[in-house]
């Protein structure tokens, strides 16, 4: 059998089709619309999936921005303005005919890692994706954690830095308004793939202090990340990340975390948004 996998973030929107063991099976992609309305976006998501529809699919599994309600009956990402309360889940349930799961794709991301990828195997990390935004899904005792309307796991709104600037709709000083790329081109005036040494070094600093403290916080042994700017920063962010952790991870239990890239690469929004479908179907994929 196979799920059709959705992908919705702020940069980009991509599908394709997926099959029961992960493998990928055609994808398709574009630039998510930063102008429209919310019904234009829709449709730029539909007209994707038209591209497949000579594929066949038995459900459909999404990973979309948030926050959003439980189960994604409505979604409202922060890096999509044009999507507020919009009704993802039903809109294509309707358009589709098939079943459709929707999550936040941070934890999307999560459930790929530990299913087929760099946390494969292991039962309690973090999968963390550091791009347009940050946000990340965490697992503990092999459980993906939902929280009390689905939307656990916005290590973007970790508080990790003190005397800096705002920027609209993100408070000072939070993980997701000094490390995400939104937030590094706002402050620097350039896109964060042309960034300084200095600001890959500080980036992976905070990313490693919010690591750290989700780590002391919920026992954690390892963080597994992906995303444009962590990805594209490369070595010195992962190291600078580490560097923090290792100082900030001193008690008996917590020392040793680890942080490492994403062991799927670019297919793993793809591969999580079909492991949210598996997943609320009751398919093993190592996680409940």
């Amino acid at each position: 059998m196979t799920t059709l996998a959705i992908d919705i973030g702020g940069t980009k929107l991509e599908v394709a089709v997926v099959d029961d063991l992960g493998n990928v099976h055609e994808r398709r992609r574009c630039p998510t619309p930063q102008e429209g309305s919310g019904e234009d976006l829709f449709d730029s998501v539909t007209g994707l999936i038209g591209e497949l529809r000579a594929h066949s699919f038995q459900r459909v599994g999404v990973g979309c921005g948030g926050p959003m309600t439980r189960q994604g009956d409505t979604v409202s990402p922060l890096n999509i303005p044009a999507w507020r309360e919009f009704p993802l889940r039903e809109r294509l349930r309707e358009h589709l005919g098939r079943r459709v799961h929707v999550d936040n794709d941070a934890k999307a991301f999560a459930l790929a890692e530990g299913w087929l990828g760099a946390a494969r195997g292991i039962h309690d990390y973090l999968g963390l994706v550091v791009s347009t935004g940050v946000g990340a899904g965490i697992v503990s005792r092999g459980r993906l954690l939902d929280g009390a309307s689905g939307n656990a796991g916005h290590l973007g709104h970790m508080f990790v830095a003190d005397g800096t600037e705002s920027w609209p709709g993100h408070p000072a000083g939070l993980l997701e308004s000094e490390a995400s790329g939104t937030a590094i081109a706002l402050r620097t005036g350039a896109p964060a793939a042309g960034a300084s040494s200095s600001v890959v070094a500080r980036t992976g600093t905070l990313v490693g202090r919010a690591v750290a403290s989700a780590v002391n916080l919920l026992d954690l042994r390892l963080a597994v990340v992906a995303g444009s700017v962590a990805l594209g920063f490369g070595e010195p962010f992962f190291r600078s990340a580490q560097d923090e952790i290792d100082r900030l991870c001193t008690l008996d239990f917590a020392a040793g975390a680890r942080i490492v890239p994403a062991g799927l690469g670019d297919a793993a929004p793809l591969i999580g948004a079909a492991a949210v479908a598996l997943r609320a179907e009751g398919h093993d994929i190592g996680i409940a």
